[in-house]
């Protein structure tokens, strides 16, 4: 046996397993503090800021990309939530309902609605319905048009979460329930999906996390200048300006909520672990 080898296995099996662990760490640290190094010194940071970051046009977006865009994009997003949530909520009732039509309708809804695409939705929602029901309008205009959109999308999602906490609730809450005289209905409504959604509160948060993002595709209903939310605004300034800077203020906008949520959403499924 050739000596060096021997030793350099004999010094590699002296290793504890948390000294290669570390050592293995400080192999992908150093790999990628080589890559950023990489993309720093490769990236044209001059023609980056001139197209992305100029500061006087940044300035000028403000306060309208706030005032406006932003609170259409918050204003689309709890209403898409709010009407998504008690359809998903019906849906998944549906789902676990002993009528088999009720059954069958939830789950046809669902498979249709989480496999296509939300852009699809939007434009059956305001092409689509238009054309079926001729001469009627959806209360609430382009804002009602964004929550029946979104909604739509969100139900079908909403409701497998909510139907998966409503049978994560003990059956003895429901006997219980029952034993003391409630009504199966009363019983969900007081006692089971309460306690539901307890449970299914992190991935809703999630959901909204989503549906916030989602909301981009608004632009495709031919939205009012006062209408615009953020990605439409963005686009459009960009496009007058000839630069990219209003799309990145855009994103940042975006991440000015979404990075919140996400804590939350992260908080929130930490302490449903240490329920458990």
């Amino acid at each position: 046996m050739d000596r060096p080898a021997a030793q350099g296995r004999v010094v590699t099996s002296r290793l504890t397993r948390r000294q290669r662990r570390r050592v293995s760490q400080g192999i992908q640290y150093a790999l990628f503090v080589a890559v950023l190094v990489v993309i720093g010194v490769l990236a044209d940071w001059d023609r980056l800021q001139n197209q992305f970051a100029q500061q006087e046009l940044a300035e000028e977006l403000f306060p309208d990309i706030i005032t406006t865009a932003l609170r259409n994009t918050v204003v689309y997003t709890v209403s898409g939530f709010v009407f998504g949530l008690v359809l998903g909520l019906v849906i998944a009732l549906m789902r676990l309902s002993s009528v088999a039509p009720y059954r069958w309708v939830a789950s046809v809804y669902i498979e249709i609605f989480r496999g296509l695409p939300a852009l699809l939705i939007f434009i059956f929602v305001g092409v689509a319905v238009p054309l079926a029901f001729p001469g009627t309008e959806i209360p609430g205009g382009t804002y009602g048009k964004v929550a029946l959109g979104l909604g739509l999308v969100a139900a079908a999602y909403m409701a497998e979460t909510i139907r998966a906490g409503i049978q994560a609730v003990p059956k003895g809450q429901m006997e219980a329930a029952r034993s003391l005289g409630f009504s199966h209905a009363r019983a969900m409504v007081s006692v089971i999906i309460p306690q539901a959604f307890r449970i299914v509160i992190p991935p809703l948060t999630n959901e909204l996390v989503l549906l916030f993002k989602d909301s981009s595709l608004v632009l495709f209903l031919g939205v009012t200048l006062q209408e615009r939310e953020l990605t439409k605004f963005g686009r459009d300034l960009a496009s007058q300006t000839a630069n990219s800077t209003p799309i990145l203020v855009a994103g940042l906008c975006y991440l000015l909520v979404t990075v919140p949520l996400s804590f939350v959403v992260r908080r929130l499924e930490a302490r449903a672990e240490k329920a458990k």
